[in-house]
């Protein structure tokens, strides 16, 4: 017994020495440039709250904070919306198709996000290919402002994300045995009674860590808000760039970084407790 409490111990002293660079890597690239971050929000020299009752006070803050959440979570239902048929397609197809499909959901990730941003404001511009072919087929006499609105934000920034969605969800119908809803079937059901009773609420875990992945996501992105929404559709990450490389105002950009910060955390720790009380119920 002695023994093999020995080599437990002596396993797990050195999985410890493996792991403890990783875990001081992480200490310093990750959570001291944080503290630092929180820091400069709360001391300026001393500790004030008036950062943060200057941006909480700011209507046009407040607008940009609220456009930023709405567009993320517009952005997810929208990939949910796209996501969901391509991930139960990967299912019901072979494991050829399965794999066709999944490289075609994987390859724009090789891709640079500018690079994808990019292509969509050559895609929606005035006298890009959207428009031209509008006009081509006669539905558009004149070119349309497709380009620096929410609405164009939200579709590219919904194709970005969308392999962060068509995973996990692909996971969870993956797992569901194929005998449930063939069963259900022979019983009588409806394909539409399937899906509501059974497909579903299997899915649902990965459902929701997909829609949390892609919300939380969106609501830090950058490049794509900037590119194709333009100044006028201004999102938080945005706001905080401006601050810090244009006003020079670190207090207020670490303000609205820990804002932002702490409203992830919140959704986190909900999304935690969500997927506990799916599990009991499940059980």
């Amino acid at each position: 017994m002695s023994a093999e409490t020995n080599r437990r111990s002596l396993s797990l002293s050195s999985s410890l020495m493996l792991v403890l660079p990783l875990l001081l890597i992480l200490l310093v690239v990750f959570l001291w440039p944080i503290l630092r971050l929180i820091a400069t929000s709360l001391f300026d020299p001393d500790f004030t709250l008036r950062h943060y009752q200057a941006v909480l006070s700011d209507d046009f803050t407040l607008i940009i904070f609220w456009r930023t959440f709405k567009v993320s979570f517009l952005v997810a239902a929208l990939a949910l919306i796209i996501g969901f048929p391509i991930a139960n397609l990967m299912r019901n197809a072979s494991p050829m198709g399965a794999t066709i499909i999944g490289a075609c959901v994987l390859i724009p990730l090789w891709t640079s996000v500018l690079v994808r941003s990019f292509a969509w404001t050559v895609f929606l511009q005035r006298n890009g290919v959207f428009n031209t072919f509008l006009q081509w087929t006669g539905i558009t006499d004149a070119p349309i402002g497709f380009l620096y609105n929410e609405t164009a934000v939200i579709v590219a920034q919904a194709h970005v994300m969308l392999p962060f969605m068509v995973m996990p969800i692909y996971q969870s119908l993956r797992a569901i045995p194929e005998e449930l809803p063939r069963a259900a079937l022979s019983l009588g059901a409806s394909h539409g009674s399937v899906f509501r009773h059974v497909i579903w609420p299997l899915a649902r875990p990965g459902v929701t860590a997909g829609f949390l992945i892609v919300f939380i996501v969106s609501l830090g992105a950058f490049v794509t808000p900037a590119l194709i929404g333009g100044p006028r559709t201004m999102m938080l990450a945005t706001a905080i760039s401006n601050e810090i490389t244009e006003k020079f105002d670190w207090a207020r950009g670490a303000t609205l970084s820990a804002i932002l910060l702490i409203a992830v955390l919140v959704l986190i720790a909900i999304f935690n407790r969500f997927m506990k009380l799916n599990q009991l119920d499940q059980r």
